[in-house]
């Protein structure tokens, strides 16, 4: 049974990708990483040794630390934290109790680099429709939750990649773009070690969306209707895609919770 300071792998599972999620603070040591650099999902990787100066980063959120079995590093951190007045919790059983119980795990091959402040930064086409709010809310729920997205013209996609340090996304004959009949979705949820039944199905739907095929989901049609209608409704992508986020937050959240759930009301009509 966990404390009132720790949490539990099956209690941060039901919590990781939802907006609500906590903050994790990955204080693996260096030889650890090495054995395994997959990280859980959306990880910020911070040592135990300057927690005194970066502790209050973290101030107003909640946070679940994780080392290697949930021992003294993270036990340590999570109390430095609540010193300094943080909701702090460690991961019970640490990395290895979360990997042992199949929890999802972030492949850290393909992680684009941080900038300063960080951040992953990517860019992609303007005007975003289906793809491109769907790659963008699976970074921020499972890889970097400050991860900054740059809307450009088609055309200026890889310059603005190559002068801002950016990594390009849903555009033709680059790494994270569509191959064959899966979209980059698809691709960022297979190259980033992701896949769950959840965001299997989810990414059916978005692909049945992005690439016409209706056939494939039977929620793509209005999961697409609902797209097409926010990109009418906000001229700024950026404002597109917070409230995006929430759109996709649901279908989510259905695909993970609720398959097998109907509604039925009125449950059957008047006899006469």
């Amino acid at each position: 049974m966990s404390s009132n300071i720790q949490i539990t792998a099956a209690q941060l599972s039901r919590l990781v990708g939802l907006p609500g999620a906590p903050t994790i603070v990955d204080v693996r040591i260096l030889d650890d990483v090495a054995l395994d650099p997959r990280i859980l999902p959306a990880a910020d990787h911070r040592s135990h040794k300057s927690v005194a100066d970066w502790a209050r980063d973290y101030a107003g959120q909640r946070v679940v630390v994780v080392c290697q079995r949930g021992q003294k590093l993270s036990e340590g951190v999570a109390a430095w934290l609540r010193h300094e007045g943080v909701e702090a919790e460690n991961l019970q059983g640490g990395f290895e109790a979360w990997r042992d119980a199949g929890g999802l795990l972030v492949s850290t091959a393909k992680l684009p680099p941080r900038d300063a402040q960080a951040r992953t930064l990517w860019v992609t086409r303007s005007r975003p429709k289906v793809d491109r709010i769907a790659c963008p809310w699976l970074i921020r729920r499972f890889i970097d939750p400050k991860a900054v997205f740059l809307f450009v013209t088609a055309a200026e996609v890889p310059d603005v990649a190559s002068r801002f340090g950016a990594t390009p996304f849903d555009i033709d004959g680059i790494f994270w773009s569509h191959r064959g009949e899966r979209c980059t979705f698809d691709i960022m949820i297979e190259e980033f070690g992701l896949a769950s039944p959840a965001l299997e199905r989810l990414a059916t739907i978005v692909r049945a969306a992005d690439t016409a095929r209706p056939d494939l989901a039977a929620e793509a049609p209005g999961f697409l209707a609902a797209s097409l209608g926010l990109s009418r409704m906000f001229k700024d992508d950026l404002e597109q895609l917070g409230a995006g986020m929430l759109l996709y937050d649901a279908f989510y959240r259905c695909c993970r919770d609720a398959t097998e759930e109907t509604h039925n009301w009125p449950a059957g009509s008047k006899s006469a």
